[in-house]
């Protein structure tokens, strides 16, 4: 069947992307890759690029696991052991007692009754906020929440939805005391870490109003955190913005594998009675495959690894490596939002300026990702670098090296 008129139709709908400028484009193709050695960090190769080798300074990868020999050689032993894949679903015949064991390791190290691993972390979300909306639902979230939140939301259709000015906790008690009498349950959902801006929410403060306004709802305020750039990244022993905020335990702690721990998959952390409902009731648990057992092996080493002396050497490492780059930023009097987070960005609040320092930085072997206008409002503009604990020294002062020499 001839496919003219529709394909006419789409290809406007890409044109009209690229002329606003929101389109992806073309992808980057990792050719090669050359792991850590010496005093610099990890290196990649590209297509099209011939031989010239890149620093890397937008990967999620916050702890170089994914480079790591033992979490590599993890990922091949359970590979072996079980094969290359699931196989099904895992009510079907998709469970193996690695993913129990991961699972297990989860929820003893966010301090909760049980876990469960899904296919990636934006179906964790999807598949855990939808099954929580009812009829007689309230959704109050954070303007800056990620994409999976908000389309979480919009398959949902929750009673009433609010989305509060980011990280206005008057704005969100102020939502609490206007739905009360009007619906039986509250949901308040955030991101632990702003991913565009390395900002944190205030669980603290988000969990004492919870807390404060319980009573008024017969089927409670539940508080529901996507910790996915905090978990691994955050906190004194990589916990995240619970431990780093000093939060009472979230009632609904969502995370990822594909970040921090380098590998891949989502899991949701909680109670025992949430997650036997997830189960039962999460789409894309119940018919997705999970992720593959060498997988899920490669993921239990690196939770292991993080939960020990070495683990926390990486996070020493990380925290010093994002100072000494934020610290290099305002030595060049650039502008960044100051944190402990290392995801550091650049504000240069022009959009031709941010496409013209990009690509200055793509020419001189450093890969970077720049947020413009229309993707952010206008004044907001910005180069989102992400430090990872492989970085080096001479990482950090190679890609500051490059910004200082711009001249656009």
């Amino acid at each position: 069947m001839p496919l003219h008129r529709i394909n006419g139709v789409l290809r406007d709908h890409v044109l009209n992307l690229e002329a606003m400028g929101t389109a992806k484009g073309a992808e980057k193709v990792v050719t090669k890759v050359f792991p850590p050695s010496g005093d610099r960090g990890p290196r990649f190769q590209l297509e099209g690029e011939g031989e010239r080798e890149f620093v890397r300074m937008n990967s999620n990868s916050y702890l170089g696991m994914s480079l790591r020999p033992e979490i590599m050689r993890a990922e091949e032993e359970g590979t072996a052991r079980y094969g290359a894949g699931p196989g099904a679903v895992r009510f079907i015949s998709g469970t193996y007692d690695i993913h129990v064991g991961l699972e297990e390791a989860l929820a003893s190290f966010h301090g909760r009754e049980e876990a469960m691993i899904f296919s990636s972390a934006y179906a964790t979300i999807m598949g855990t906020i939808s099954p929580l909306i009812t009829k007689e639902t309230a959704i109050v979230s954070d303007e800056l929440n990620h994409n999976c939140i908000i389309n979480a939301i919009r398959l949902s259709r929750p009673k009433e939805k609010i989305v509060y000015p980011h990280l206005d906790m008057a704005a969100l008690e102020r939502s609490l005391v206007e739905h009360k009498g009007k619906v039986k349950r509250v949901l308040v959902i955030t991101d632990g870490i702003f991913s565009m801006r390395g900002d944190h929410a205030p669980m603290d403060e988000i969990m004492a109003l919870a807390k404060k306004h319980d009573e008024d709802y017969p089927e409670n305020v539940v508080v529901v955190m996507d910790d996915s750039h905090g978990v691994g990244a955050f906190g004194k022993t990589g916990r995240g913005t619970e431990e780093y905020t000093a939060s009472p335990t979230v009632d609904i702690l969502v995370g990822t594998l594909g970040k921090a721990f380098g590998v891949n998959g989502g899991y949701v952390a909680s109670d025992a009675t949430v997650i036997r409902f997830l189960r039962e009731s999460a789409p894309f648990y119940i018919y997705s495959n999970p992720i593959t057992p060498g997988e899920a092996n490669a993921a239990l080493a690196s939770l292991r690894l993080l939960d020990s002396d070495e683990g926390r050497g990486l996070l020493t490492h990380l925290r010093a490596m994002t100072k000494r780059f934020e610290d290099g930023l305002r030595k060049l009097g650039m502008e960044t939002i100051p944190g402990e987070h290392p995801v550091v960005p650049l504000m240069v609040r022009d959009t031709a300026r941010t496409r013209a320092l990009v690509q200055h930085l793509y020419s001189n072997g450093v890969l970077a990702t720049g947020l413009a206008f229309p993707v952010v409002p206008k004044g907001d503009e910005e180069i989102r670098f992400q430090i990872n604990a492989d970085h080096k020294e001479a990482d950090v002062d190679q890609a500051l090296g490059v910004l200082g020499t711009f001249r656009g």
